[in-house]
């Protein structure tokens, strides 16, 4: 995992662009269009985004048509599965303790001293 993904990602718009190609690939016009960007803007977004291998952008007569690389997301779900998995150990030795606390505690038996006179 390199951390130009976290870079590309980490910005509000090219996080935006993400969303949209999420759902269809879309042109650079159609992106800029759908977030009231200037192109030139539109394009330096997506140049970042696929130098860090997040897109693809394929050219079609005068168009340019960007959609999302699956194994750029693969790479992100690899790196955060090490974390999921810390954190599912923690969470379900949380559970464990709590339930540990819920038991019934046994009372402590009657005292026997044999300090009574008979």
């Amino acid at each position: 995992m390199n951390t130009a993904t976290f870079h590309a990602l980490a910005d509000p718009q090219r996080f935006q662009m993400v969303e949209l190609l999420r759902r269809e690939p879309l042109t650079v016009g159609e992106i800029a269009v759908r977030l009231n960007m200037r192109q030139p803007q539109t394009s330096k977004h997506l140049r970042v985004l696929s130098d860090a291998g997040i897109i693809d952008v394929q050219a079609s007569a005068n168009r340019r048509i960007c959609h999302l690389r699956p194994e750029a997301f693969q790479e992100l779900d690899d790196w955060l599965a090490r974390y999921r998995q810390l954190w599912q150990e923690r969470f379900d030795n949380l559970d464990d303790y709590l339930q540990k606390l819920q038991e019934p505690q046994p009372q402590d038996a009657p005292s026997t001293e044999s300090g009574d006179i008979s």
